[in-house]
């Protein structure tokens, strides 16, 4: 069984209640499924789940290169010009990204609004960027955007491989 899920802002991706957040389990009742990889609580997006380990293994593990589609709105005007250093990849410190695929785009279509809607600043513009990285370390988008000097202020998984959040609102799920 695979469940594409459309994880909404501050839901963890675990099942087990937590104290602060909506869980997993606040979302989908469907016994002995587990998220395949994880999304940071203030990400939103794509989680794939499934009762399958050999397939959760495959998509979650970065041996497998399943890349990973971002849509990050990010503090500031970035340009194409300004992405070229997540182009050939970045030192962040504990470690070295690989290569990621970036451009500038639109806002994307359809897009739900966040609760709560983010930080604006009147004198400062976002821009809306498409990452794809085939890694997915700890805040990695996030850390990579704030080192070329674009701090994240909303990031969306859109898809995992060729698995999307077409046509799936937000905080729902289908099973395929």
């Amino acid at each position: 069984m695979l469940i594409l899920f459309n994880k909404p802002f501050n839901v963890v991706c675990q099942f087990s209640p937590h104290e602060k957040h909506p869980s997993l389990k606040d979302y989908i009742n469907i016994p002995k499924v587990y998220a395949a990889g994880r999304l940071d609580t203030d990400s939103e997006g794509l989680l794939i789940l499934t009762d399958d380990g050999v397939l959760q293994h495959k998509i979650s593990d970065p041996t497998y290169k399943e890349i990973k589609t971002y849509w990050a709105q990010v503090e500031g005007s970035a340009t194409d010009a300004d992405l070229n250093n997540l182009k050939i990849g970045l030192d962040l410190g504990d470690f070295v990204t690989k290569p990621a695929v970036a451009r500038v785009i639109a806002e994307p279509a359809n897009l739900w609004p966040r609760n709560p809607p983010i930080r604006e600043r009147k004198n400062i513009a976002t821009t809306w960027l498409e990452i794809k990285i085939t890694e997915g370390k700890n805040r990695q988008v996030r850390r990579m955007t704030a080192n070329i000097g674009f701090p994240t202020l909303r990031l969306i998984r859109y898809a995992i491989g060729s698995y999307t959040i077409d046509n799936l609102e937000n905080g729902s799920y289908k099973t395929l």
